[in-house]
């Protein structure tokens, strides 16, 4: 039987194996890119997260390394694409090497009563892209009753994965939060925490509040165990 790591005691590329190194700056370069990707494989990372754009050079130079290459759309932004152009993008991320996509929902058309419209916006990105799909709920932007038919619509679409937030201008990513997701997650919906991780700390509470993966652009720090008060994350 697979016993439960000892979470206190993840350091290193074990530590590192549970983050989304994340890179989508505005004006990243190349050469910012490239060294990116060789830091998600020199520390052992989860996946790299990149812009749309730097998917077909996150594919060449991560394959064969185990590394996951992950994009995410109608983002940083949520919710300002056309349902079928984002089913489009995420058919040709997958296309130029994405095998996992995070993806912002139609949250006003939550608030709106539009269920059936959020739901098929998600699961029109499911049907085309054939990947694990993250979904980022903006939880502090909902009600009570939008967060459960948000939770519900989503799973109800397919995806694979829950968000609390796309990034810390949203929300900074807690154990709150991330357990929230858990108890509503059906079975073989898992969790991914985002928004403002900046450390080891945070990461060991939000991998033992049930968070599956984090995501995170310090992943360098927190897994070196060196962030300081100048340490920032998207």
């Amino acid at each position: 039987m697979t016993q439960t790591p000892d979470l206190g005691e993840l350091t290193g590329k074990a530590l590192a194996a549970y983050i989304q190194h994340t890179k989508i700056a505005v004006g990243t370069t190349r050469e910012q890119m490239l060294t990116h990707l060789q830091e998600a494989v020199d520390y052992g990372f989860d996946a790299a997260m990149v812009a749309g754009s730097w998917v077909p050079l996150a594919a060449e130079v991560l394959a064969g390394t185990g590394i996951t290459v992950a994009s995410a759309l109608d983002f940083p932004t949520v919710g300002v694409m056309t349902s079928a152009g984002k089913a489009a993008e995420a058919a040709e991320l997958v296309r130029l090497g994405a095998r996992e996509l995070d993806i912002g929902v139609q949250i006003g058309w939550l608030k709106s009563g539009d269920y059936d419209g959020f739901r098929e916006d998600i699961a029109g990105v499911v049907r085309a892209s054939g990947v694990p799909v993250k979904v980022m709920l903006e939880l502090p932007l909902l009600t009570d009753p939008e967060k459960e038919a948000a939770v519900e619509l989503a799973c109800e679409a397919g995806v694979a994965y829950l968000k609390n937030a796309s990034s810390g201008a949203i929300e900074t990513a807690n154990p709150a939060s991330i357990r929230y997701l858990v108890e509503r997650a059906p079975e073989g919906v898992l969790v991914k925490g985002s928004g403002g991780i900046t450390s080891r700390a945070q990461v060991i509470e939000l991998l033992a509040a049930g968070a599956a993966k984090v995501g995170t652009s310090a992943g360098i720090a927190i897994v070196t165990d060196t962030t300081d008060d100048s340490t920032t994350s998207y």
